[in-house]
Formats: C-alpha cells, sequence, structure tokens
C-alpha cells in the first residue's frame, strides 16, 4: 500500500471512532463523522474537550427530534 491509501484508511477509520465517542458524550453520531471526515483529529480534540449533552440540553434539541405526524 502507498502512503496515501494508508493516510486514507487511518482518516476514515478515525471519523469512525469520533461518532462512536460523540454518541457517548450524548451526541450526534451521524453529524460528528461528516465533520471527523473533514477535521480528523481537530475533531477528535474538541469531542474529548467538550463536556458531555445534559439531559436539559437534549430535550430541548429539536434537530434530534422527529416531525410529530399530523392527521387529516
Amino acid at each position: 500500500m502507498n502512503k496515501t491509501t494508508d493516510l486514507g484508511t487511518w482518516w476514515a477509520s478515525l471519523a469512525l471512532v469520533n461518532a462512536g465517542l460523540a454518541e457517548t458524550k450524548g451526541r450526534s453520531r451521524w453529524y460528528w463523522f461528516l465533520f471527523s471526515l473533514f477535521l480528523g483529529p481537530l475533531a477528535t480534540f474538541l469531542i474529548v474537550a467538550w463536556p458531555p449533552r445534559t439531559e436539559t440540553e437534549k430535550a430541548t434539541d429539536t434537530s434530534t427530534k422527529p416531525a410529530a405526524a399530523t392527521e387529516g
């Protein structure tokens, strides 16, 4: 394997690890996976440095709640 392939494999693996770590901190796995693809190790630092989300923050976050079904 060449160096570019090795770096790409490492970068993608780091993004997967970051997604799992973000989920343990109460954050969106999918958003942090995409964020990590662009920022790599910097995203890891941000996930580790920021405190976990509290239950109050999770309850007021509307981006992760499904839209209410309306009956007609």
